[in-house]
């Protein structure tokens, strides 16, 4: 991964670390430190293989528009901003192919919500984009899910997010343990499978 690593080598990052004896230490250090004060998600980064076709499909798809980038920059790239979030774009010539034969919705991804989902489906079966489709139930609310790639593998969900509410955990409600059913979930939600 040359490519990668050289644009990696014009980047500085600042890490910070400490050891621990034993995870509880860990444990017990989080309870008793603040969070990081942070305000909001910023950005996402993609590595991509052609800056040029990725800014089309996040225009086209996405509804994303280009914005101004620090021309410090020596490599390849493009900023896009819309929906509140930013993409970035940096080319390289050796991007690892994400893409696989099949859509897996478990796999890594980022979400973007909808308001009619119905109107995205027939939008993506007009510019010939592949997706998969879930539905998630919850006491009675229901968030239909669908998934598909970008032009380098990176996988993108668009759903009714927000019809789920965001309810936070409490001490008394331990999450769930891992399942070992193997057989996918038919759903009965229509799409290009």
């Amino acid at each position: 991964m040359e490519g990668t690593s050289s644009l990696l080598s014009q980047v500085s990052f600042a890490t910070s670390s400490s050891s621990t004896s034993n995870d509880d230490d860990d444990d017990d250090q989080s309870k008793d430190q603040a969070p990081l004060p942070l305000l909001s998600l910023n950005h996402v980064s993609f590595v991509c293989k052609s800056v040029r076709k990725s800014v089309r499909f996040y225009e086209e798809v996405l509804g994303f528009v280009l914005i101004k980038r620090p021309s410090s920059f020596t490599f390849e790239g493009a900023w896009l901003f819309n929906h509140g979030i930013g993409i970035h774009l940096l080319e390289v010539e050796d991007v690892p192919n994400k893409k696989k034969a099949k859509i897996n919705p478990k796999d890594n991804h980022i979400s973007f919500q909808c308001t009619n989902i119905e109107f995205v489906m027939q939008k993506l079966e007009e510019m010939n984009v592949e997706f998969v489709t879930a539905v998630v139930e919850e006491g009675g609310i229901t968030v239909d899910q669908l998934f598909f790639h970008d032009p380098d593998g990176y996988m993108i969900e668009i759903c009714n997010c927000q019809n789920l509410p965001v309810l936070p955990l409490s001490s008394s409600c331990p999450i769930k343990p891992r399942s070992t059913n193997t057989n996918p979930i038919t759903s009965p939600f229509h799409g290009k499978y």
